[in-house]
């Protein structure tokens, strides 16, 4: 018969043999910020309706449980992208305008501002915004991103507008179709970007894109 010593000693060595098991079911950790760059790296390369949720828990490195957890559903988790991408990435046309006296020097900004952050290495080229709504037969992503590029457009005929009160630009200029050129001048280079143009093509078509605004005092028929 062993001694209580001895059963103690056993009863020990065998409480010691190993780690404590982990409970099953634990979610594992990890870093949400990452985790929401590498959602953000994948959309913008793939675009929405591409990038399938087995996709985004492989480079975010997560499991779809986490995913749900963290971020909610697959939209939600690309409106959360959108938001950190327009204030990281794609602000500049905003702040262009509101620190720019006018609007023709916020537009000159802008677009070499553009043509910097769509060439950047390291990153996919182009636009996230404009990317991700090619091919996109969500209705709603649909609708979200184009209220976004709506809204780019208005504040911008805005500010031209108030350049045509102030007489910083000629007071027959077409401000909506201004500002709608310029629109298109900004998605155009986005595309040529991802097509493999460099940053000095851009730069030197966002100039002949500001040659042609009218000045003042210029008539713009």
């Amino acid at each position: 018969m062993r001694s209580d010593e001895g059963a103690g000693r056993s009863g020990a060595a065998r409480a010691g043999a190993g780690p404590a098991r982990r409970p099953r079911g634990r979610p594992r950790s990890f870093d949400r910020e990452t985790a929401l760059e590498k959602a953000l790296l994948a959309f913008w390369e793939h675009g929405y309706e591409a990038t399938s949720v087995s996709d985004l828990t492989r480079v975010m490195d997560i499991g779809v449980p986490s995913l749900y957890a963290a971020f909610g559903d697959k939209r939600s988790l690309f409106d959360e992208v959108v938001r950190v991408y327009g204030a990281r990435y794609g602000s500049f046309t905003d702040r262009a305008l509101a620190e720019e006296p006018t609007a023709r020097a916020a537009v000159e900004r802008a677009l070499r501002e553009a043509a910097a952050v769509y060439t950047a290495p390291g990153r996919p080229h182009g636009c996230l915004v404009l990317h991700a709504a090619a091919n996109c037969s969500n209705p709603e992503v649909r609708q979200s991103l184009r209220e976004r590029r709506r809204a780019d457009i208005a504040a911008l005929e805005h500010r031209i507008r108030d350049d045509v009160a102030t007489g910083a630009l000629p007071a027959d200029t077409d401000a909506g179709a201004l500002a709608r050129y310029t629109g298109a001048v900004i998605q155009g280079m986005s595309q040529q970007a991802r097509d493999g143009a460099s940053r000095e093509e851009l730069e030197s078509l966002a100039e002949i894109a500001v040659s042609v605004w009218p000045r003042a005092g210029t008539p713009t028929g």
